[in-house]
């Protein structure tokens, strides 16, 4: 009897994030989409789409960083009944929205600078510049689409995310290929194309988040479009306070792997090849427990605004134990299956063996990753985004980073490792991030059941 409540919780995690994962999945798929169409055209294409997501993916992840503190916000009010604060919430994230908005945008308008300053050949930095001038198009309505998202989201409608990811991705390919090959008396574009076409996909999703909004008798009776609330300064900075931390928690993240790349770049080609395959493999198995710490803070939002401590609890433990025990299930297919998973990228002997080696670590980097992303996640349903911040800067660049660089770069402590060095770093990094999460979820748990003992409120509003 004592597992029903972390049975019957971990159904509820799985009906949540079903529909998150299969959207990630398209999201997914449209990079690989956009790469693939680019590469057509030619090497130079392809190589202007990787060199222009390197620089707008960590921005755009910002901003949606920022915005993802409105998932436990929403998740809380619902559970607590004050179904009235909701539409005044969402409006309060579009004005930040707006705000991010503007230093983002002229980042991302002033990133293709750094392409001089590296050398990059002109006809690269050409098409990488147009490529991130297209995009800069779209990154309006992608913010305000996850502004929506995670009002949907925070409810525990997780199914418009999924839909909707499909709407981007059917609407993704014909526009590459009009836009790449100049079709219906457009110019051809080559890979610029697909910095429009993705513009045109965010305003695509946007348009249809709008819609269902509006249509859906769920969303519809919290009336967000009826009017909409002046900028109330108060309630935006706590939603700026909630949500900063988060982006720069995944600016760590993603920065420490492009700063990793960039070390082994010199190690020449094999290596990075190797190194690459490695990440690519890893970055789509973390789908599986980046999905399910997305429904686990919806889960446990929600439960702390019913005013379950003890319910909360259980919701995020189970979603600790199961995203483990799926973490063994995938380290034990990575291992047994790495030669196989290797040759699906290359025939290359030396990258085959170095990926092979290579995916033994990444192996076990996933079960290390899956505890700090779902605690990571418990803690936003908690509100309590600040100490992640902390712990990843910690974890990953005092940790992780130093130990990486030392055994793949130096002979200080064993000769030279190369990539397997910067790999032992990564588990080291993901390893610390995880107890420590761990360690402050626990500490979390005694102050809200302490509340809860008190008969005082569990959370605040907003």
């Amino acid at each position: 009897m004592a597992l029903k409540p972390y049975f019957s919780e971990t159904l509820h995690l799985l009906r949540l994030c079903g529909p998150i994962l299969v959207a990630q999945v398209a999201q997914t798929t449209m990079s690989f989409v956009d790469t693939v169409m680019a590469g057509q055209v030619s090497a130079t294409d392809m190589a202007s789409v990787a060199v222009a997501t390197s620089f707008w993916l960590p921005i755009i992840l910002l901003v949606q960083g920022v915005v993802m503190a409105l998932t436990p916000i929403i998740a809380q009010l619902n559970g607590a009944r004050r179904h009235d604060e909701v539409a005044g919430a969402v409006h309060q994230g579009f004005w930040l929205t707006l705000l991010v908005m503007v230093p983002t945008g002229l980042a991302l308008y002033y990133s293709p600078l750094a392409l001089h300053w590296m050398n990059v050949e002109p006809v690269l930095a050409e098409k990488t510049t147009g490529y991130l001038h297209g995009i800069l198009w779209g990154m309006p309505a992608y913010a305000l689409y996850q502004v929506l998202r995670n009002f949907s989201e925070g409810l525990s409608h997780t199914l418009p995310t999924m839909v909707i990811g499909f709407i981007g991705l059917a609407v993704n390919v014909p526009a590459n290929y009009v836009l790449i090959h100049g079709k219906l008396g457009l110019p051809a574009l080559g890979g610029v194309g697909c910095g429009y076409a993705s513009a045109l996909v965010f305003w695509a999703m946007l348009l249809a988040m709008v819609i269902y909004t509006r249509r859906s008798s769920l969303l519809r009776r919290f009336t967000v479009f009826a009017t909409i609330s002046a900028p109330d300064w108060q309630q935006i900075g706590r939603i700026f306070r909630l949500g900063f931390p988060i982006a720069m928690a995944i600016f760590c993240e993603v920065t420490l792997f492009t700063v990793v790349a960039l070390l082994l770049a010199p190690s020449g080609s094999e290596v990075v090849a190797g190194h690459q395959i490695a990440i690519n493999f890893s970055s789509m198995v973390f789908m599986l427990p980046l999905s399910l710490g997305m429904a686990l803070t919806i889960r446990v939002g929600h439960r702390l605004g019913e005013g379950g401590a003890r319910q909360a609890r259980v919701a995020s433990i189970a979603g600790l134990v199961f995203g483990c025990s799926l973490a063994v299930f995938t380290a034990l297919a990575t291992i047994l299956g790495r030669d196989w998973i290797s040759g699906i990228y290359t025939d290359n002997a030396g990258v085959l063996e170095l990926a092979a080696s290579l995916l033994l670590l990444a192996a076990l980097y996933q079960i290390s990753d899956s505890a700090q992303v779902i605690g990571a996640a418990a803690l936003r349903g908690y509100k309590d985004t600040q100490v992640i911040f902390y712990i990843t800067l910690v974890a990953y660049w005092l940790c992780g980073l130093p130990v990486g660089m030392v055994l793949g770069l130096t002979d200080w402590l064993v000769p030279a490792m190369g990539p397997h060095g910067f790999w032992i770093g990564f588990l080291v990094g993901l390893s610390v991030a995880a107890f420590l999460l761990i360690w402050r979820l626990r500490i979390i748990y005694e102050r809200v059941e302490k509340r809860s003992r008190a008969a005082l409120p569990l959370v605040d509003g907003l």
